[in-house]
C-alpha cells in the first residue's frame, strides 16, 4: 500500500518585546535563574495582569504580512493544566477568538514550483518556565525567568506533505518574523521552536489518520529527522496490524527516535474559559493602517524585484533575501560599486558569506563593511585589479588592513594593462615553449590555459587576463 503523510506545524515565536506580556518584568535572555519572574508572572494572590500593547502590535504586524484576517475583537482565556514550570496552574492564551485568523504562506518545492500553505491562526499567549534536568542529581530544577514571555503561536493547516515541505515552511516563517523584527529567531535560545502534528493515510484517502504531536523541535535538521522518523514509525505500526494512538511524543536527537510522553489532550481537557482579569482586545482599522505603514519590503517581494528588475538568478536571489541584513548589505554593495548586480551578488554570496560561515559570524559582525566590499568590486569592474588579485585584497580587508584602495596601493597590486609590456612577456614565453605553441596551433585548446598561466605567473598575477587571452591568440595564430 502507498502512504502519504499529513503534517501541520505549531510554531512558537517569542516576541521581541522588552517586557513580558502581562507584566513589566524583563524578557532578556541569560539572567540568573528565577531573577526575572515577578509576582504577576508567578500568579501571587491579589495581582492583576496588564496586557503589553507592543505584543498586540507585533501580532497584528505578522497578520498583515501574511494577508490574514485580523480580529476586531479578541479575548484571552485560561488554559488549565498542572506542570512544575507553570506556576499559576494555567496558561493565559487565546482560544475561540485569536488576534490573527486565516492567512497564507507560499513555499518553494524541490522542483521549483510554489505551494500555498494555509495559516489557520496566530494567537498570543504567555510562555511557561523551563525545567532543568542537568546537574541536579536525579532531581529537576525550575527556572521561571521565561514564564510570562510573550509568544505568538502560528498554527498551519494540515497541508504539508513531507518533512522537506515542513522545513521549507518553517524556514519561510523564520525569515519573515526576522524581517518584521518581531522575533530574533534564535532557535538555540528557544525563541523560535516548533511542535509537529504528524499522521499518515493511504494515498487517495480523504479522511485524516490519527496524529501524534512531536514536541519542542528547535532546529531545522531535527525537525526533518523527527518527522521522517515519525512517518516511518506510523507506517510500520499500521502495516504490522497495529493502530496509532493519539499522543504527544518527544524527539531524542541522540538516538534519532521519538518517544511517548503522554496521551494527547483535547481542548476540553484544558477546561478553557475566558480570563476574568483581562478585557477583550479591540483593534480598530486606523490602528492597522498605521502598522501597515511600518511593514518592510517582504522577502517574496524583494526576491521578485531582485530577479525581474536587476537580473539575478532565482537561486542567488533566494540566498540574498534569506535575511533582511544580508539583502540590505547586498544592495549597499551594488550602490557603492556601481557594478553589475550579478558580480556584486557573486562576491557577497561566495566570498563574504563563505568567510562568515568559516568564522561562524553573523552578517552584522562582518569585518568587511558593505561600502568596503562595494569599493573592492568597483576596482574589479574598472580593471584596476583582476578577480584573482581581488581575493588577496578581500583577505587583507577581512584582516582589518583597510579599504580596497589603501590595500591595492600599499601592496602595489594594480593590474597591468600596458599592451606593449604584456606582449613582451608573451613573446618571451612562446620562445621558451615552442612545442606547446605548436600544439596550440594544431588545435590542442587546453594549451591556451598553460600559456595564460605562464604569463600570469611572470607578471605576478598583475596582467589583465582578458587582455592576455586576446594578445596570446594574436601572437600564436598570426
Amino acid at each position: 500500500m502507498q502512504w502519504e503523510a499529513v503534517i501541520g506545524l505549531e510554531i512558537h515565536a517569542q516576541l521581541a518585546t522588552k517586557s513580558k506580556i502581562f507584566s513589566g518584568a524583563s524578557t532578556a535572555y541569560g539572567a540568573e535563574p528565577n531573577t526575572q519572574a515577578c509576582a504577576v508572572d508567578l500568579g501571587f494572590p491579589g495581582v492583576l495582569p496588564v496586557l503589553n500593547e507592543e505584543a498586540v502590535r507585533m501580532a497584528a504586524k505578522f497578520g498583515l504580512a501574511i494577508k490574514a484576517e485580523i480580529a476586531p475583537r479578541s479575548v484571552f482565556a485560561r488554559k488549565n493544566y498542572f506542570y512544575p514550570d507553570l506556576p499559576k496552574g494555567y496558561q493565559t492564551s487565546q482560544f475561540d477568538l485569536p488576534t490573527v485568523g486565516k492567512g497564507t504562506l507560499e513555499i518553494t518545492l524541490q522542483d521549483g514550483t510554489l505551494k500555498r500553505i494555509g495559516v489557520t491562526r496566530a494567537h498570543l499567549e504567555e510562555d511557561a518556565g523551563k525545567s532543568l534536568h542537568e546537574d541536579f542529581h536525579g532531581m529537576t530544577g525550575i527556572d521561571l525567568n521565561r514564564a510570562g514571555t510573550p509568544l505568538l503561536e502560528i498554527v498551519s493547516e494540515p497541508e504539508l506533505s513531507s518533512a522537506y515541505e515542513a522545513v521549507a515552511y518553517m524556514k519561510k516563517l523564520h525569515i519573515l518574523v526576522r524581517y518584521l523584527e518581531i522575533c530574533d529567531g534564535n532557535m538555540q535560545e528557544g525563541s523560535f521552536r516548533c511542535d509537529a502534528n504528524v499522521s499518515v493515510r493511504p494515498v487517495g484517502q480523504k479522511e485524516l489518520g490519527t496524529r501524534a504531536e512531536v514536541k519542542n523541535l528547535n532546529s531545522f535538521r531535527f525537525i526533518e529527522r523527527a518527522i521522517n522518523h515519525e512517518i516511518e514509525r506510523q507506517i510500520e505500526i499500521i502495516e504490522g496490524g497495529g493502530t496509532i494512538v493519539q499522543e504527544t511524543r518527544l524527539y531524542d536527537s541522540d538516538k534519532d527516535e521519538t518517544r511517548s510522553m503522554r496521551s494527547k489532550e483535547e481542548a476540553n481537557d484544558y477546561r478553557y474559559f475566558p480570563c476574568p482579569d483581562l478585557l477583550p482586545v479591540v483593534i480598530e482599522q486606523c490602528y492597522l493602517d498605521e502598522i501597515a505603514k511600518t511593514l518592510p519590503e517582504l522577502p517574496d517581494v524583494k526576491k521578485k524585484r531582485f530577479i525581474e528588475t536587476i537580473g539575478l538568478k532565482a537561486d542567488a536571489a533566494e540566498v540574498l533575501v534569506s535575511s533582511r541584513e544580508l539583502a540590505d548589505y547586498f544592495e549597499t554593495v551594488v550602490k557603492a560599486s556601481a557594478a553589475p548586480a550579478k558580480i556584486c551578488a557573486n562576491w557577497v554570496i561566495v566570498e563574504l558569506v563563505g568567510a562568515l560561515n568559516k568564522s561562524a559570524q553573523e552578517i552584522t559582525a562582518s569585518p568587511v563593511t558593505a561600502e568596503q566590499l562595494g569599493g573592492l568590486v568597483k576596482r574589479i569592474a574598472d580593471n584596476t585589479i583582476s578577480g584573482k588579485i581581488a581575493k588577496q585584497v578581500f583577505a587583507a580587508m577581512w584582516a582589518g588592513e583597510g579599504d580596497a584602495d589603501t590595500i591595492i596601493e600599499a601592496k602595489d597590486l594594480k593590474q597591468n594593462t600596458d599592451s606593449g609590456a604584456i606582449e613582451a612577456v608573451i613573446d618571451e614565453i612562446i620562445a621558451k615553449h615552442p612545442q606547446q605553441a605548436e600544439e596550440l596551433r594544431s588545435g590542442k585548446d587546453k594549451m591556451m590555459g598553460f600559456f595564460v598561466g605562464q604569463v600570469m605567473k611572470a607578471t605576478q598575477g598583475k596582467a589583465n587576463p582578458a587582455q592576455v587571452n586576446q594578445l596570446l591568440k594574436k601572437k600564436i595564430f598570426a
